[in-house]
């Protein structure tokens, strides 16, 4: 089991919420994608702590940075952050997937903090790049970053998106891939082979960094460092699946569970002991 030191940031608190928002919204019957929400923590934590710019529209004004998440089946994650900065109330989060809950296995445009309603694989980046360049139209201090599934990428209509945003120099888009290694059917690898994933990126005439997707000061030092002018980024960030959770931690199960109270208390009590 990996371990660190008690949080002391604030992006570090913030990754604490939002785990243990997870594993208590995974008592829901109807299933939590707790593999993928669990995975992508620490890069919600330091974009919504240390990045991004009014991310729920709050202001009146147009510059401000968006976030969609394209891999919407990890919506849980999505919620649990939302709920801990004060977007959404928290009460709410025992709603999830409840029939007419604003909290669908999905994210939906109709909650605050959700500009696009995301969840067919493949759509996000494109959203993503109409954002950024309609910033860049307009003349707005704006910022798109897209929160991709490594699955997610054998869909073709991510490298259209890939190359238009090359083509026409969109540095205001940053893709942030999170590499668990697991899709719905096995892992990544096995149903259809990614690699070299930096290199066809790199290809595509993008900026890539490669980080530790739950190391804090290097995801921090990707997505507030220098911009390279007139190229997209993105940021290939390994994870582990289901981080942290007993039983689950990297494996195909992960992807939707139900946690009765006993699996619950165990996944906590991982958490409470600074192992996740």
């Amino acid at each position: 089991m990996l371990t660190q030191t008690p949080p002391q940031t604030v992006a570090e608190q913030l990754a604490v919420q939002i785990r243990r928002k997870v594993i208590e919204m995974s008592a829901s019957p109807n299933g939590v994608h707790i593999g993928g929400s669990m995975s992508i923590a620490d890069l919600l934590a330091v974009l919504y702590a240390e990045v991004l710019r009014d991310p729920a529209g709050v202001g009146s004004s147009h510059d401000r940075d968006h976030l969609i998440l394209s891999k919407g089946q990890a919506s849980a994650g999505l919620y649990a952050v939302l709920a801990s900065t004060g977007v959404i109330p928290e009460s709410e989060l025992a709603t999830y997937a409840e029939e007419d809950s604003r909290l669908g296995g999905h994210p939906m445009k109709r909650l605050p903090g959700v500009d696009f309603s995301t969840g067919a694989l493949g759509h996000g980046l494109p959203l993503g790049l109409g954002v950024a360049l309609a910033g860049r139209r307009f003349g707005h201090d704006k910022r798109a970053f897209v929160i991709l599934g490594d699955g997610e990428l054998q869909e073709g209509s991510n490298w259209e998106a890939a190359m238009a945003a090359a083509h026409h120099g969109v540095d205001n888009l940053i893709a942030i891939v999170d590499r668990n290694g697991w899709q719905i059917s096995g892992r990544t690898d096995e149903c259809m082979s990614l690699e070299p994933l930096a290199g066809k990126w790199a290809g595509f005439g993008w900026r890539v960094l490669t980080v530790d997707g739950h190391d804090h000061e290097q995801i921090r030092a990707a997505l507030t460092g220098p911009v390279e002018r007139g190229r997209p980024t993105v940021v290939i960030a390994d994870t582990i699946k289901a981080r942290g959770v007993p039983g689950l931690q990297d494996t195909k199960q992960s992807h939707s569970a139900t946690l009765d109270e006993r699996a619950r208390r165990a996944a906590l009590a991982v958490l409470e002991g600074g192992q996740a």
